[in-house]
């Protein structure tokens, strides 16, 4: 199953970062908070969006930082995804 969004929204796949204590202990991405950057996935056509034109700054595969409670998490074949607008994203990591 393919995911395909419309308008200004951009299909994201959260990173998951490992981390080690000084003791040598990894937390995995599940015992602590969830990641604000992301892979991106599916780009929108963008277009007119409430009346304003709107031209997609993403493309897939960039790695971006999303703002913390925003958009649609989605599971499908047992691969979380996060759907949010383009103003959602804060910043692209280069």
């Amino acid at each position: 199953m393919k995911l395909v969004p419309l308008g200004d929204r951009v299909v994201l796949k959260q990173l998951v970062a490992e981390e080690t204590t000084k003791s040598g202990i990894v937390i995995t991405g599940q015992a602590k908070e969830k990641e604000q950057q992301a892979e991106v996935i599916a780009v929108g056509p963008g277009g007119v969006v409430d009346g304003k034109e709107i031209t997609m700054q993403v493309k897939v595969g960039d790695k971006v930082i999303f703002a913390k409670y925003s958009g649609t998490e989605v599971k499908i074949d047992d691969v979380e995804y996060i759907v949010v607008k383009q103003n959602d994203i804060l910043a692209i990591v280069e």
